[in-house]
């Protein structure tokens, strides 16, 4: 996404086993960091729904996610494994 000199991404939901700029599965938000400040959109919900089924996001989106949906607050709230 975006062109020379004019960065613009995509924050995705995509398979482990996939390429990285392969198929992936959903889009669920954007960042635009040429905009001061940076713009982060983000489909709160939907981010919160990969999380529940077990997505790890990845270093560089943690910053950019949402609070309410960080991955620190979904582990406290899942039943401990047994």
């Amino acid at each position: 996404m975006g062109k020379k000199k004019r960065p613009f991404y995509r924050i995705v939901a995509a398979e482990s086993r996939r390429a990285r700029d392969g198929r992936f599965l959903e889009v669920l938000g954007t960042y635009n960091p040429i905009e001061v400040p940076a713009v982060v959109t983000v489909k709160e919900e939907r981010l919160s729904h990969w999380l529940n089924e077990g997505a790890e996001p990845s270093d560089t989106v943690v910053p950019c996610s949402p609070r309410s949906a960080s991955p620190t607050s979904i582990a406290r709230e899942k039943p401990a494994r047994t």
